[in-house]
């Protein structure tokens, strides 16, 4: 018997680029709500899939329906080819063609700190998260931005199988390097291994995805492969690329950016366009294959899905 082609199951890109796809509901949010409360509301539903060699499987997204934006996704050519990814080439357009090669497997991914389980999974144990589709927008800090269909699972899945402690407050985060394998990556301007962080409640919020495929591919290189970050309602910097770490600790843990140039880059990095990057304005973002710009939305358009995360907090001091 002939054995199904997982990749079958996946929305193709024409369908995409036809018609909206995904559900719009009412989202969890808030600080409100309780540690525990989220890890109840956030279990993990493990559905074991035969997903062969891909980590990008099923297109099904109603146990976890999220709101996508009323707007066409990118072409895949557009989201294969323009990447932000220093390891490989600081050059948008030279890194698909540097991580061409790029070995990410056997991989590893460890997760551990402040945990009850600590767990370290290979791309077999990744795939036991049942993979779902959602199209985000996402922007960059240097005024671009794209609308992509990701493959992937819930981080908060995965933070509930290693079981944070009480005492954890905070997510870090750290990307794979390797001089052999990203020769470049000497002269990328930034500390190297890259590292990124979330506060608790932002990482288990079910808007934030570790991502492994797009457009029903399993995720090429330049986009991050095997496993990345997404959080839609932040600038694209934020969402840590070929993660090989996740530490759960109870301090605001260092990011790159941040590291590299405090004035300019802040730990939250929300998308907001009333705080202007010291070089240039944040109020408008062109998306890539559109002649016109257009105004930047609070929060990436994800403000009725985030915006209590922050209740209280002066957003322009916290940037």
């Amino acid at each position: 018997m002939k054995t199904p082609d997982p990749n079958s199951e996946i929305t193709p890109e024409a369908t995409y680029l036809n018609r909206r796809f995904l559900m719009k509901s009412s989202l969890y949010a808030g600080t409100a709500l309780t540690t525990a409360g989220l890890f109840r509301a956030f279990a993990p539903k493990r559905e074991m899939e035969n997903t062969g060699t891909s980590l990008a499987t099923v297109a099904e997204d109603a146990a976890y329906p999220v709101p996508g934006p009323d707007e066409p996704p990118n072409s895949f050519t557009d989201i294969s080819t323009y990447n932000n990814y220093y390891e490989f080439s600081t050059s948008k357009t030279q890194v698909a063609a540097a991580a061409r090669n790029f070995k990410t497997e056997p991989w590893k991914l460890e997760i551990g700190g402040l945990v009850k389980n600590p767990v370290t999974l290979d791309l077999t144990g990744l795939r036991q998260f049942r993979q779902v589709e959602r199209v985000y927008r996402m922007r960059c800090v240097e005024g671009w931005s794209m609308v992509i269909p990701w493959i992937g699972f819930p981080l908060a899945e995965l933070l509930a199988m290693a079981e944070p402690a009480s005492a954890a407050k905070y997510v870090a985060f750290v990307s794979y390097h390797d001089l052999i394998q990203m020769p470049d990556s000497g002269s990328a301007g930034i500390d190297l291994p890259y590292v990124e962080g979330l506060r608790l409640d932002e990482a288990l919020h079910p808007l934030t995805l570790m991502a492994t495929g797009l457009y029903g591919k399993t995720l090429p290189n330049q986009n991050g492969a095997p496993v990345r970050l997404v959080v839609p309602w932040k600038y694209g910097f934020k969402g840590i690329k070929s993660i090989v770490r996740i530490t759960l600790t109870d301090r605001q843990p260092p990011t790159t950016w941040s590291l590299a140039n405090p004035e300019e880059y802040g730990f939250y990095s929300n998308v907001n366009p009333t705080v202007d990057h010291p070089r240039w304005s944040q109020a408008r973002e062109q998306r890539i294959g559109e002649t016109f710009k257009r105004p930047t939305l609070m929060f990436n358009g994800y403000a009725d899905q985030v915006a209590s995360l922050y209740h209280g907090m002066d957003l322009k001091t916290n940037f």
